[in-house]
């Protein structure tokens, strides 16, 4: 029985670190198909609560959380600063600091 890139997409979510992020096109990347950050996002949104992802650790490309301000931005951000991710003074989150490698 073949793996769906979302059931890829979820494992990859899955094994993010605490206290580091990835992006959409990263996890895209990571479960088979480079272009498919647009499936991730909807991979996550039509995810149940009881999967239990982190999904508070997947950011745009930008390292900018992609949820509008009263649709889940204040919780993403919060869940992440509890994970000591910090942010800038635009709401970004330096890549380079805290960008997960999955190498690593």
């Amino acid at each position: 029985m073949s793996v769906t890139f979302h059931e890829r997409a979820k494992e990859v979510i899955r094994s993010i670190p605490r206290g580091k992020v990835a992006t959409y096109g990263q996890v895209a990347a990571c479960a088979g198909n480079p272009r498919g950050a647009r499936q991730v996002v909807w991979a996550l949104n039509s995810c149940p609560e009881k999967d239990g992802l982190p999904w508070h650790r997947v950011v745009n490309r930008l390292g900018r959380i992609s949820l509008k301000p009263g649709q889940g931005f204040e919780l993403q951000r919060k869940l992440l600063e509890q994970e000591g991710v910090k942010f800038d003074n635009n709401d970004t989150i330096d890549l380079n600091r805290f960008l997960w490698s999955p190498s690593a």
